[in-house]
Formats: structure tokens, sequence, C-alpha cells
């Protein structure tokens, strides 16, 4: 499968005339039927595809100027409200679900020139680390068939490590960016909560959910953030974007520069040898390119997780609330009365996955528990969060792996919710405290690709950018 070229190159070659974006498309088509039994992909809006490429050749044959994403195919996870086609959020609920309007960050790569060529596969809701919950097939890893992609992002990380398209979309609530991306080997960017407009994504839970590019390169991922971020008027939690922007394609971060802190927290007996080795491998790599780096603990760390399965479950619960039968999505017909609509609608259309959190969210807010669990669990957040400012004052940067493994078997953890859960350990934080975040191939462990995670401070993307991106640099 040939690499596609960066995506700056594949914009100013259909600009020139070089490319034809219709070419482009159907190449996308073409990979999508080679790689179909990896199920990355559940549908192909390929009528719209095709027209939006024709209008943009067109535009161009006329002589006239195409934004700087022209032609440039990519594929979007299946949880992002987008024309033609379905909507499904990988789940039954949502199986015949057509969108009546599209997200906010579709419109602003489309504005730009770009073609959404496919929807990814997901666990349904996002619930999951491994893409084994999705409610239609499990989507296998592009190194290895017996082996999970991650999750929730799964079918969007391995859309860009199969070439379907040079970048994808994904969210990511507790590191389902970041995962699948490690567990792919490629890069995955989680930006500072509020930088990318959530309207028109499906929510899962909403103070944690993160809208970012996956992509081949740390420069091809600056290109998409900076394409999509900024503040927008129907998402009342988005922030300003930087003056400068976050296209980092030529910026030059010297690694001397830097003052980075090893997380203890993450270096732990659980962490496989072979991650542990290229983490290590690239620590040392570092320090002889004259970067400053000393261990730093942040206590609090080890109960994140634990934090996070109480403070999610409760928006979950919240916001798949609205999914009740009557006015979109599945519908029990053969309800006897209102009450039975409502619980037969719920009970075909949420999956195990789906109503164990419902259940969890539910109990944790409810009259007796609320102060036990969910009102702790806010204090230790903020805690968490605290931590971060103060480690901000003495480093640049964080560094420590993604994942204590690389790609799990499929099946190996879906018996034991708690074992999956588990996955997310060393990426829900960045989730609580709001940080930006970015995953980096960092070598393989028995061939399959291993992480290194980046994490910086609330609102320094662009820095974090230029950063990994002479990591990368680095590491080549």
């Amino acid at each position: 499968m040939a690499d596609w070229e960066p995506i700056s190159v594949i914009a100013d070659k259909v600009q020139k005339g070089e490319l034809k974006a219709v070419d482009l498309v159907k190449r996308s088509f073409d990979m999508i039927g080679r790689t179909k039994d990896f199920d990355a992909i559940i549908s192909v809006p390929e009528a719209r595809a095709i027209e939006r490429a024709k209008e943009i050749d067109a535009q161009i044959a006329k002589g006239q100027k195409v934004d700087r994403l022209a032609g440039v195919p990519f594929v979007a996870k299946d949880n992002f409200l987008t024309f033609s086609g379905k909507t499904t959020a990988a789940s039954h609920m949502l199986e015949n679900f057509e969108a009546p309007y599209q997200a906010t960050a579709i419109n602003r790569l489309e504005v730009e020139g770009a073609i959404c060529v496919a929807k990814s596969n997901l666990d349904a809701w996002a619930h999951g680390s491994s893409t084994e919950n999705s409610d239609f097939f499990v989507t296998k890893n592009p190194f290895d068939k017996t082996r999970v992609p991650g999750g929730s992002s799964g079918g969007s990380a391995a859309a860009v490590a199969l070439k379907i398209a040079p970048f994808a979309l994904g969210t990511d609530t507790g590191g389902s960016i970041r995962l699948p991306a490690a567990f792919c080997g490629i890069v995955g960017y989680k930006p500072t909560y509020g930088l990318v407009s959530r309207s028109g994504v499906v929510a899962m839970a909403s103070s944690t959910d993160v809208i970012g590019p996956l992509a081949a390169s740390v420069a091809e991922a600056s290109i998409i953030l900076d394409v999509m971020a900024g503040r927008d008027e129907l998402d009342s939690t988005t922030i300003e974007r930087d003056t400068e922007g976050y296209d980092v394609q030529t910026s030059k971060f010297k690694l001397q520069n830097a003052k980075i802190g090893v997380i203890d927290e993450y270096l732990t007996e659980d962490l496989e040898p072979g991650v542990e080795k290229q983490v290590d491998a690239v620590i040392q790599k570092l320090k002889q390119a004259g970067t400053k780096i000393e261990p730093i603990s942040l206590p609090s760390l080890p109960l994140a997780l634990a934090v996070y399965y109480i403070i999610c479950p409760a928006e979950v619960s919240s916001n798949l609330a609205r999914y009740d039968g009557q006015r979109y999505g599945l519908f029990a017909k053969d309800a006897k009365n209102l009450e039975e609509s409502y619980m037969l609608s719920r009970e075909l259309g949420f999956g195990a996955e789906a109503k164990r959190r419902i259940m969890i969210g539910s109990h944790v807010l409810s009259s007796g528990y609320f102060e036990a669990y969910y009102q702790k669990a806010q204090t230790v957040r903020t805690k968490i969060i605290n931590e971060f400012t103060s480690a901000f004052k003495k480093f640049d940067f964080l560094i420590g792996p993604t994942s204590p493994t690389t790609a799990f078997k499929i099946g190996a953890k879906t018996k034991d919710p708690l074992k999956m859960y588990l996955s997310d350990i060393m990426t829900v934080a960045a989730n609580i405290s709001g940080n930006p975040a970015i995953n980096l191939p960092a070598g393989f462990s028995n061939n399959l690709p291993v992480g290194l995670q980046i994490i910086a401070p609330m609102h320094a993307d662009r820095q974090l950018l230029a950063f990994a991106k002479s990591v990368e640099e680095l590491l080549a």
C-alpha cells in the first residue's frame, strides 16, 4: 500500500492541475475495497464525495483558487454528523439516522476543500478502548488482524494506517484518539478542551469530549487542527484560537531549550518490557539532543481512572437520556403504551456497555450517592488539575507511554470490563484536566507499534505540536 503524499503537497498538486480530486477520491474508494477485511469503515458517502470532487476540479479548471485542503480525502468517525449517508455512532439505536446538519469540524474542513470519503467504525457511542463494542463489527489492527486497533476511534486510526485517506477525525474522551493512534503506529492529537467545536458530534461525556485529528505526521495533524480550531457560536465551550495558528510545517523547536518531566506514575511494574524499552530509548535520544529531563511525580494520577469512571458514566447517562425512541432513533413498534415504548426502544437500541454506563452514571448521581461518589470525584479532579498546573511551572512538557501495553488480542478483555477500562490508565488524566496531549510512534515491540505520549499546559497546543514535530524528526 503506497503512502499518501503530505496533505499540503496533495492540495498544491490539485490546485496546479497535476492531480484530480476525483482521482484522489477514487483512490480512497479503491483502498476501502482492498482493506475491507479489516472492518475499519461503516459507510461510504460515495455520491456526495464524487460530486464534491468534481466541483473542486471544475473550479480549478476555471482558474479559481481552492483553499489549502483542495481535494484531500479524509475519514470521519461515525459519531460526526455529516450530509449524505447515515450517522450511526456504531449503535443500533441510530442505525438509520440521517443527520439534518453537519458537524462544525466537518464544515470547516469542507470549506478548505477536504472531501469526506468514509465514516469509520467505533465503539458504540464511543464507549470503549478497543472498537469491540461496536454494534456492527470489530475492527482489526492493521499490523495484526488478531488484535484490536484501540478505541474508541479505532476505525479512524486503522483507516489512516491502512492508507485509506491521508487523515481522519476522532473524538477523545479518555484517550480515544491517542490510544488507537498508539496501537496503529500513527500520530493522534488531543487538543486543549474547547479548542475544536463539538457541535454536531454525538456527545459522550461533555466535560471531557475533545475533537482531534489522526494523521501520518505531526505537521499534517497540525494543518487539520489549524483548520478546525477556534470559537463556534454553536458550542459555548469553545475557546479562542492562538493568533499564530497551529500549522507547524515550517516550525523549528530546539530540543535543547525544552525542560521535560518524565511522569513517575506511568513507569510502573505494569508496563510491558517492550514498551518500557522503546520509551526509555526515546528519553535517551532526547538527553543526547540536549533536552533537560527529570522525573516528576503527580501523586493523584493513580486516582485518575477512578475519577474518570465516575464522572464519565454520570455524563453518559445524562447524554443518552435523549434517546428514548420518540423523536429519532430506533422505535419499538410493538410497544403497547408509552412507558413500554421507552423501555423497549432503549433495551433494543443500547448495547451492553451503554447500559452498564447508564446504570453506573444513574447510580452515582442518585440521591444518597451523589456526595459519596460524584462530588468526591470532582474534588479529586480539581486536585489532578492543580498537580498538572504545578508541574508545568517547572517543566515545559510531560512525557510517558501512551499505553502500558501494545495492542492486545481481540476478545482478551471483553469479559472483564475493569481490565478494558485499565487500557485508558495513562490517557484519562489529560482529559480530566483538559490539557493537550499527543501520541507519537516510538518504535515497535514484537512487531507491534509503541506510543509515546507528550502532555503540555492548557492552551499550549502550538508549542506542543512544534516540540512533537522536533521529537518526530529526532526519531525518524
